[in-house]
């Protein structure tokens, strides 16, 4: 398709420094400056926690927002925020609230903030308040935080003490673990299944060729980001290589041209099906995306079975996924409900009741599977209503121990599929879910993330020595082009259906859409295959300590790390090299799948110079 105003290279290169840029600043930190007023304000809370799951003690614990607190701190550095005006500006806004200040009032100094500190065009910043000011102004009131430990939060320790969330266990069975049992790899011969899997869609309503692709709001190539200055060109027809999602078009090229890598026979599909234009979303919007985008996959996909999770841009505001404990308007139960009429063709009656009770469900696709779809916005960084209490959300983790605890006494194995990896979670929530993996190793066969728009993966260790690898989550890379990348999906091989099957992870391959080539006069979309990870990385299986065995290759050896670095990117890196820093920063992040952990990979990798604490995590797209 010809392309209008637009260059076929391959768009404005991106440096490492561009990208950190991109990923802090617009959108990503308008839920920053909600975040920052939030956990100032005020000083009631709601005592609600479900059965099962124990709150600890406050006992010299470390501090919990170890990978929030430097994005909350970047977000506002440039600005010179002092310990005493933070501490005044926040002191105002709480007397403001607890004087009983409207919603409107609330947000009219929110939007004066947002435009002083110059997080957004004044626009984007009255038009985001608006959208977010209900919600936030009610988790403010039932949250507990005081001016001095926001500060402390923003500002750091010398402002303040912050300690956010309390700690608290779940409860396992009394039932004793089994002997770990190392996997066999099957027969020669014996049934391999294809599982399609999509995530991040993003699909933008208001995509248009030709338009800025460098706009000054956080998402660009749309109606309203004007024509790009004459110096640059515009959008590509199929997707761009800058801050902006992909067109229906896309979408409907990525599903109609699955064939040479199916067939299929069934899909994990992890959500994320809304655009990035977080600021002026409304539910009919989300609503269109979600019936739209699922007729599309409906028709290309015909019989084959899809189960889906649900993302944290499925609502509005995004990330807001109050628990069931909130009930009426602000409820989750208008997206929920939806869900359940959009995909009850995929989903029995006892998925469907408990999707519409909290987002997630359990069934057996086939004999001896178990398929759990969490709803992993119930462990967000991001989902403000976890400041009333973020204690087992929903109790979804006690639910997980019973499903698991179920499927070991059947002899079943499972997958487990979600949104947000757990390694990017709530510090208590991602270590219980850590301690759940370890319990139920042997049942565990699979576990399927996305989220972070790239190509990588988490390991899971022992946790008496951490010396043991017992399991990999798998994070596949986007569809969306957000940010600066290639359109891609992921297909994973799986031990097939049959009697006695381990339904483990044989094989998965990559494919990617080339922007560059797409978007050349007269050209046509071709997907092809990026990658198939056994043969580009010499793995002799796909099983945890073969992953274990590449990060340490990919340590010492430069050239196979620059080959992931390649692949997690979908073959179209930042123009700046991942020099040692970034090599160390992004190896540690495979190595861990419990968050707020550094001592787990200064643990596994003792003598590396690794980066400071904060640095341990590349921190995703925040999507």
């Amino acid at each position: 398709m010809p392309r209008h105003g637009v260059s076929s290279g391959q768009g404005r290169p991106r440096s490492g420094r561009e990208q950190t840029l991109d990923r802090s600043l617009g959108a990503p930190s308008l839920r920053l400056l909600w975040m920052g007023l939030a956990l100032a304000l005020s000083d009631s809370q709601v005592l609600w926690a479900p059965a099962g799951a124990h709150p600890l003690p406050a006992q010299g614990r470390p501090a919990k927002f170890i990978r929030l607190a430097p994005q909350l701190r970047e977000g506002f550095s440039w600005w010179n925020l002092t310990c005493p005006a933070c501490k005044g500006l926040f002191t105002a806004i709480d007397i403001r609230l607890r004087n009983e200040a409207s919603v409107a009032q609330v947000g009219s100094m929110a939007i004066k903030m947002c435009t002083l500190l110059k997080i957004a065009p004044p626009a984007v910043c009255q038009s985001a308040v608006q959208l977010f000011q209900d919600d936030m102004v009610e988790v403010w009131t039932r949250s507990v935080l005081s001016p001095s430990e926001a500060c402390g939060l923003l500002l750091g320790s010398s402002c303040g003490h912050w300690d956010i969330f309390s700690s608290w266990n779940i409860s396992l069975p009394a039932v004793p673990k089994p002997s770990p049992q190392p996997p066999e790899p099957p027969a020669p011969g014996s049934p391999v299944s294809r599982v399609l899997f999509l995530t991040d869609l993003h699909w933008d309503q208001s995509y248009l060729e030709g338009t800025d692709p460098n706009c000054e709001n956080p998402l660009c190539c749309r109606q309203d980001s004007g024509p790009p200055p004459a110096s640059r060109l515009g959008a590509g027809y199929w997707g761009e290589y800058s801050k902006c999602d992909l067109p229906l078009r896309t979408l409907e090229s990525l599903l109609s041209g699955l064939g040479p890598a199916g067939p299929f026979d069934m899909v994990y599909w992890t959500g994320d099906i809304p655009a990035h234009n977080i600021w002026q979303q409304s539910r009919q919007d989300q609503l269109r995306a979600l019936t739209t985008v699922t007729d599309l996959v409906k028709k290309f996909l015909g019989p084959v079975p899809v189960y889906p999770a649900v993302g944290n841009h499925e609502s509005t505001p995004v990330n807001s996924f109050p628990p069931p404990f909130i009930e009426g308007n602000q409820s989750s139960h208008w997206l929920y409900e939806a869900m359940a009429k959009a995909w009850e063709p995929w989903l029995p009656a006892e998925a469907l009741r408990t999707l519409r009770i909290g987002g997630f469900y359990a069934l057996s696709p086939r004999p001896g599977l178990r398929l759990i779809s969490l709803n992993m916005n119930f462990c967000s960084r991001e989902n403000f209503w976890l400041l009333i209490n973020s204690t087992d959300p929903a109790g979804q983790l006690q639910w997980l121990v019973g499903e698991l605890q179920a499927a070991e006494d059947r002899g079943d194995k499972v997958h487990i599929i979600g949104h947000i990896p757990p390694g990017h979670c709530l510090k208590s929530w991602s270590w219980n879910y850590y301690r759940i993996v370890e319990r139920y190793e042997n049942t565990l066969a699979g576990q399927f993330f996305g989220h972070t728009h790239v190509d990588e993966f988490e390991i899971f260790y022992d946790e008496e020595t951490l010396s043991r690898p017992l399991s990999v989550a798998f994070l596949a890379p986007s569809a969306t082009t957000y940010i600066s990348l290639n359109p891609g999906y992921r297909v994973y091989q799986i031990d097939g259906n049959y009697s006695g099957s381990s339904h483990l992870v044989l094989d998965h391959e990559t494919y990617i859409l080339n922007l560059t080539q797409a978007n050349e006069p007269g050209a046509t979309p071709h997907w092809q295959l990026l990658y198939r990870a056994r043969e580009t990385y010499g793995l002799p299986n796909v099983l945890p300590a073969a992953w274990h065995d590449l990060v340490y290759r990919m340590r010492s050896d430069t050239q196979l790390f620059q080959t992931f670095w390649f692949l997690y990117h979908k073959g179209h890196p930042p123009s700046e090299p991942c020099g040692t820093p970034c090599r160390l920063a992004t190896l540690c992040a495979q190595l861990s799948a419990r968050s707020d952990s550094p001592a787990l990979c200064r643990h596994l990798m003792p003598d590396a110079n690794l980066p400071p604490v904060q640095s341990l995590r590349p921190r995703p797209p925040l999507c």
